[in-house]
This record gives structure tokens, sequence and C-alpha cells, in this order.
């Protein structure tokens, strides 16, 4: 398993597509935003404001696929949630993971983090690759990606400076911890 991580708009989801178009028959990718916690959920806790900061995902629940996924029998396929922009939402059992896999790439922000339950996620794994782009071209990604899904301007830039970016500096915090780095120059 080799894990991608990044700051959000990286590049990270790109990255592991291009690697399973190129090699469709050797590459299955687990995207970790498919533990999102699910906005009603999210609501109870009043963490929505927050949607994608480390505590807005059922993080154990993602370390417990790993685990599953790192000692999967040969009959068995095991099923990963995904996640759907234009819901919003996790839809769980929508990757079939089949233990034959020669290569998961499993990506997301929180791959190196030191907090439980992510600090188990980087033993879990068996290369992570940090995805950097510089700042300007990621900051235009996001805000881009958060009008596409039907916010406004404002309020996508708004998203990025409030929500993404405090969530970013904490992911590049740790971006030493990588075994690989990759670099998107455009």
């Amino acid at each position: 398993m080799v894990g991608l991580v990044g700051a959000p708009g990286a590049g990270k989801s790109t990255l592991a597509q291009v690697l399973a178009m190129q090699w469709p028959e050797l590459v299955q990718v687990v995207p970790m935003d498919g533990f999102h916690l699910a906005n009603v959920e999210l609501e109870r806790l009043g963490r929505k404001q927050r949607k994608g900061a480390p505590d807005t995902f059922d993080a154990f629940g993602f370390v417990a696929l790993l685990k599953r996924l790192s000692r999967q029998a040969d009959d068995e396929v095991v099923y990963a949630p995904s996640y759907e922009r234009t819901l919003e939402e996790g839809v769980a059992g929508a990757i079939a993971v089949h233990a034959k896999t020669p290569l998961l790439v499993v990506e997301g922000n929180y791959l190196l983090l030191d907090d439980a339950p992510w600090d188990q996620v980087q033993a879990l794994l068996d290369e992570t690759w940090f995805v950097d782009v510089p700042h300007d071209l990621r900051v235009g990604r996001l805000t881009q990606r958060h009008q596409q899904f039907g916010r406004s301007a404002q309020d996508a830039a708004d998203w990025v400076q409030h929500t993404d970016e405090p969530n970013a500096r904490r992911i590049e915090a740790a971006k030493a911890k990588a075994d690989v780095m990759f670099r998107w120059e455009s």
C-alpha cells in the first residue's frame, strides 16, 4: 500500500487516478475521503463549518479498513467507501478491493498526523508520498472546486481561507515524515 498525502488541492486524487489509469489491472485507489462523517452528524456535533478537519472523519474506521486490507484473505473482497462530491457525502461499499490487486493507492490528507488514531496510518502503509504543488496553484484549484460544486466566489474564498488553509498548514507540518516528495509544477 502506497499512501499519497498532501494538503487540500495538492493533486492527490489526480495523481492516484493517473496511476490507476496507467495500470488499471494493477492499481486500486482507496480514498480517505469516503470516511467523512455524514453531514447530519457534522451538524449534530457542530462541526459542519469545519468539514475536512481531522475530527470530521471516522478516523478509527479508516484505520480499521487499512488493517483489514493489510491482512486480506486471498478469496476476500473488501468494500471501501468513496466520496461523492455532488452529494458532499460518503458512499458506503462503493469500491471493491480484490485481494489479488498488487498495488493499493491510499490517498488522503491526514496519513502522517501524530494525533491518535491517525498516528497508526503510516505504519500500515508500505510507503508514503507527499504530494506538493505551488501554493497559489493549490489555492486556485480549491477555490475553483468549491465554486464548481455550488459555492459562490466569496463563499469559496472564505472556505479556503478559514477551513482548507488551517488544515493545509497542519498537513504540511508533517511532510518531512513522508518517504517520497512528489511535486506538481502546473
